[in-house]
């Protein structure tokens, strides 16, 4: 299960309908938060998400991405969390992420390691890895993608079996790759019985950046992009000036790249109502768009499993 909860779409400030950048990224057992805007953990009430997360990833130190950090922190140690929190800024963070886990006066219950993640670099975890790329904002800013290991190719009983190789513990060293001897003498090759590695699963979020070159590289044929769109075309100067996208924009980094499906999100207030408009000009260039709101889930399926899909909550394309 691959699975990301936008908890906030908007840029800059809340709307009514829209509360600022966060998301929620389930991967198996393992839940993280890609950035942290003001009101983030009413939104994880809000949605059902809940607090079992482990770490937090800020893209970039502007408000309406981390200042939701201090008061989630405080209201999971109010709950009595006891288990330890991971934030992960870019290069050069670690003072202002000190601040704010400090500002709100009394030590946590738990503990939280503050950590730095200069782009080119990545945090392995068991079968994936998340890596940060450098983007093009009005600060040091960082992109995330979330890479999935190879998976093992399909394992075929029905030519084990008629190769002679009983059922047991067998058939999962075959599929582990190694070669088996059996009673017989006869040794069985996994090449016989087991097809081609299998590709993981690719997210990326782009944070806050103009199109860029190296989120392109990112990108390259990832399974979803969460990519920025604050802007529509009328506004590209504007978007140029604050180091953001339009939605065109960000429709023809997913092109280039040649993503399976893109999200887009972080709209002006302007367009809170009418992300819809945003999303017909990205369409134009990249069909197999989606204009995210609070509270979309979009599952993340293996490429082996069917298209890519909408599931729970509003997981339909938003608009």
């Amino acid at each position: 299960m691959l699975r990301v909860t936008f908890l906030g779409t908007a840029s800059s400030r809340p709307t009514v309908r829209r509360n600022v950048s966060s998301l929620f990224v389930q991967r198996e057992g393992d839940a993280f938060l890609f950035d942290c805007g003001e009101g983030t953990q009413r939104q994880m009430m809000r949605f059902g998400v809940g607090f079992a997360f482990r770490e937090i990833f800020l893209t970039h130190l502007h408000a309406d991405h981390c200042l939701g950090v201090t008061g989630l922190l405080r209201t999971m140690s109010l709950q009595g969390r006891e288990e330890p929190v991971v934030l992960w800024g870019p290069e050069g963070s670690a003072d202002a992420l000190r601040e704010l886990v400090e500002l709100g006066g009394d030590g946590l219950a738990f503990r939280v390691a503050l950590r730095e993640l200069p782009p080119g670099e990545s945090v392995r975890y068991d079968g994936y890895r998340i890596e940060a790329f450098p983007t093009r904002h009005t600060r040091d800013s960082i992109g995330l993608a979330l890479v999935e290991d190879e998976r093992l190719g399909r394992f075929d009983p029905d030519k084990a079996r008629a190769l002679g190789v009983p059922e047991g513990p067998l058939f999962g060293r075959l599929h582990r790759g190694e070669a088996v001897r059996l009673p017989d003498g006869r040794v069985v090759e996994p090449a016989g019985v087991v097809g081609p590695a299998r590709s993981g699963r690719t997210f990326v979020y782009s944070g806050d950046t103009r199109p860029s070159d190296r989120t392109v590289a990112a990108a390259r044929g990832a399974d979803l992009l969460v990519h920025e769109a604050t802007f529509g075309e009328a506004e590209r100067g504007r978007a140029r000036d604050t180091g953001h996208s339009t939605a065109r924009e960000a429709a023809g980094v997913a092109a280039e790249a040649g993503v399976r499906r893109l999200a887009l999100t972080h709209f002006s207030a302007r367009y809170s109502e009418q992300a819809h408009r945003l999303k017909e000009e990205a369409v134009s260039v990249f069909p197999a768009t989606v204009a995210a709101e609070d509270g979309m889930t979009l599952e993340v399926p293996f490429r082996d499993a069917g298209e890519a899909g909408g599931g729970g909550g509003d997981g339909g394309d938003g608009s």
